[in-house]
């Protein structure tokens, strides 16, 4: 058994970890990829790997990202390093004979377009949450989101059809003067069911 972490990497994957809505600082490709190749690893059903991240960081990408937003997330949004789109690939179990080589795998998936959608939008959303757990643990700040028309995002960036959107991920080195006090957290007895 690994022993646990100490408090302070608690911390700062958990504990004072915070959505942030102002950021400084900028988002290199060289960290970008180090965030990616730390998260990659977090387990997802087969090892489908469905999720696939766009990072938006120009003037013309954000631009392009500009329509989708919704009113509370546009400044915000227009002002951060760097806006994570995580979505997944509908075709990711076309991977699969290379991801998950032991078995035929892939052949769970065909033909069945509600099991490759449940399967893509669950394991993404996992990969979602690597992401921002690793981009913490490498010193980044996050904003997660849900307020944008997924539909104008599918449009503008993947307008093919293969892959949707999920969540948008603000991302930088978070500004504490753009925080809210901190919002409560239920207690393990409102979550939880001892069985």
């Amino acid at each position: 058994m690994l022993d646990p972490l100490d408090a302070a990497a608690l911390d700062r994957l958990f504990r004072t970890a915070r959505t942030f809505n102002a950021f400084t600082g900028e988002v290199t490709d060289a960290d970008l990829t180090a965030i990616y190749d730390l998260m990659k690893f977090g387990p997802t059903s087969a090892n489908a790997s469905p999720a696939r991240f766009a990072f938006v960081r120009s003037a013309a990408a954000k631009e392009k990202l500009r329509p989708a937003l919704s009113p509370g997330n546009l400044d915000k949004t227009m002002r951060a390093p760097c806006t994570v789109i995580v979505a997944h690939d509908l075709e990711f179990h076309e991977r699969l004979p290379e991801l998950f080589p032991h078995t035929d795998a892939r052949s769970w998936f065909v033909g069945k377009p509600e099991l490759i959608a449940t399967t893509a939008f669950r394991n993404g959303s996992l990969q979602g949450a690597y992401f921002m757990l690793a981009a913490r643990a490498l010193g980044f700040d996050c904003g997660p989101m849900s307020g944008f028309d997924s539909a104008k995002v599918d449009a503008a960036f993947f307008p093919d059809g293969k892959v949707k959107s999920n969540f948008l991920i603000n991302l930088g080195k978070g500004d504490p003067a753009g925080l809210f006090p901190r919002s409560p957290r239920l207690p393990f007895a409102a979550a939880c069911t001892l069985l």
